[in-house]
């Protein structure tokens, strides 16, 4: 069977090339006689492996000295609760609530603190960014998710901070997809799965003066940031594979022109396929213009009634499918259509996508 195209959110398509030097490394890595599915993580053949992965990051999104970068494990869903516990100083947070995974933030975080929500745009179910943000002095930090997977949505001007609080950031679904600063956060976290590696390895990069000798009472040794920075992410046993296929995929996107040569092709990518919704009398997008993901592309059918919605829906994913195109099931609380079109995903996938959507109109209408 040929490679089909894959929209998923996440776990998200990986470049090809990647998979296949990986591939020809399985069994034998570099001459070692075993896989890196086999190594110790204290081994010589494994320590330049983790130290590549590290440096390529570092040099890629121009990481400044005096940021960590860790490899964890536990997805951005376990520091929704570690930022919490680790950045907690008077016990009040500001965070901006754009979607579901903000929404999620938040919950975690009132575990452990006081939590302002900042801004929000949940009334309008979450379609765009609130513009103008403005955090007021006295909070430990400010928390926004850069992305919204689900939504569609991103954040292109940053909240203004009234005293410098640091900044904390969910990336898991942009992360690498165009240049940011990272001065502009004291820390940014994300799950690998969408733009780096395949799930298991989350990447915290943090600034140096943030990570506390002790962080709340009860943090679990596992959730304490000093613990892994003390170790170089080797307090206990990394995801060693996972950290191996994300050098792999850092050297693909160095090959590829770093962030920048990512943000061309992903606006490339995202234009085409925003113009065509925008020109069509079949579909449209469901985010506000001004506020389009270009890694996540939620749309439906203008379809008025429900159920021949809904079956329409059903029937677009079901044949897009048999040509090749999988995972375009939108999200239950958007509904319709989703394509992620993060970093490894072609141009060649979004105009077999185009034409897809274009025949299905016509049969359809």
């Amino acid at each position: 069977m040929s490679r089909v195209y894959n929209f998923s959110a996440g776990p998200s398509c990986l470049p090809l090339e990647v998979l296949q030097e990986a591939a020809a490394e399985m069994t034998d890595y570099r001459g070692s006689g075993q896989s890196v599915m086999e190594m110790s993580h204290r081994s010589k053949d494994y320590e330049p492996i983790i130290q590549n992965a590290e440096t390529k990051l570092r040099t890629l999104m121009n990481i400044p000295d005096n940021y960590k970068v860790l490899f964890l494990q536990g997805g951005a869903s376990t520091q929704f609760a570690m930022v919490p516990m680790n950045l907690y100083r008077k016990g009040t947070a500001a965070y901006v609530d754009t979607g579901v995974w903000s929404d999620k933030a938040i919950k975690e975080a009132k575990k452990y603190l006081n939590v302002d929500i900042a801004a929000s745009s949940k009334a309008d179910t979450y379609t765009y960014i609130p513009e103008n943000v403005s955090i007021p002095a006295g909070y430990d930090y400010a928390h926004i998710t850069l992305n919204n997977t689900i939504m569609g949505t991103r954040w292109t001007v940053l909240p203004k901070i009234a005293d410098n609080a640091p900044l904390v950031t969910d990336a898991s679904s942009c992360i690498l997809s165009e240049p940011i600063d990272v001065t502009q956060f004291g820390l940014i976290y994300a799950g690998a799965q969408k733009n780096l590696a395949p799930a298991g390895v989350t990447v915290v990069i943090i600034r140096e003066d943030l990570i506390p000798e002790t962080p709340l009472k009860g943090t679990p040794t596992m959730l304490t940031y000093k613990i892994h920075s003390d170790n170089s992410s080797m307090y206990n046993t990394p995801p060693c594979y996972t950290i191996y296929i994300l050098g792999k995929v850092l050297e693909w996107v160095e090959r590829n022109g770093g962030t920048e040569g990512m943000k061309k092709r992903n606006e490339e990518k995202a234009s085409l396929l925003y113009s065509y919704l925008d020109a069509s009398n079949f579909y449209r997008g469901t985010a506000r213009k001004d506020s389009r993901s270009l890694m996540n592309v939620p749309f439906v059918t203008q379809e008025k009634d429900p159920e021949k919605a809904a079956a329409l829906n059903k029937k677009f994913i079901s044949e897009a499918a048999a040509a090749g195109l999988v995972n375009l099931a939108g999200h239950r609380l958007v509904g319709g259509m989703r394509a992620s079109i993060y970093n490894a995903m072609d141009i060649s996938g979004v105009k077999a996508l185009i034409a897809f959507m274009e025949t299905f109109a016509k049969e359809n209408k």
